[in-house]
């Protein structure tokens, strides 16, 4: 994001990237009580305090879910919905549920291991030596019930969408 904000800024765009409860400089507000429903009201919150509307939402990853979440109760504020590398729930759906049985087992033992938390995964393994110095005093576990929580949607996001699949 510190990358890509100066990029946007001087494409005329303004670029906001909100902190989910946990995570970023709200890391000091850790808890394994924290979920997906803490998530979508973060982001949520910065909609209507910043008076947002017109919006591109982008999720990544773990985003997409939060971003499926905000897009089913802002439909009035964002006109497109950009999934970048991210999961695209269904109601009902949960991120655990979109995730292979080993990886689930995998979240469900890292939580165990470390008082109800998931560590971050492993960076990919042709991530530059200085992207890994700079991404790895950002990278954060988050609370186990971000991962288990289903999503719970009012309706069918009517929201325009696209997905974006970074490939090697």
């Amino acid at each position: 994001w510190k990358k890509v904000r100066p990029l946007m800024a001087a494409a005329g765009h303004t670029f906001f990237t909100p902190s989910y409860t946990g995570l970023g400089e709200r890391h000091h507000l850790a808890s394994d009580h924290i979920d997906l429903e803490t998530h979508i009201a973060d982001v949520l919150g910065v909609l209507e305090y910043e008076d947002l509307r017109d919006i591109v939402l982008m999720g990544h990853s773990y985003g997409g879910m939060v971003a499926t979440g905000v897009a089913d109760r802002a439909r009035d504020r964002i006109k497109l919905l950009v999934y970048l590398d991210a999961f695209a729930p269904k109601d009902g759906q949960a991120l655990a549920d979109l995730v292979p049985p080993a990886a689930r087992q995998g979240m469900k033992d890292s939580a165990h291991a470390n008082h109800g938390f998931v560590m971050p995964n492993p960076s990919p393994g042709d991530t530059s030596p200085e992207d890994l110095a700079w991404i790895s005093k950002y990278r954060r576990p988050q609370s186990l019930r971000c991962f288990e929580q289903p999503l719970g949607l009012q309706g069918e996001i009517t929201v325009p969408r696209v997905y974006i699949q970074c490939m090697q």
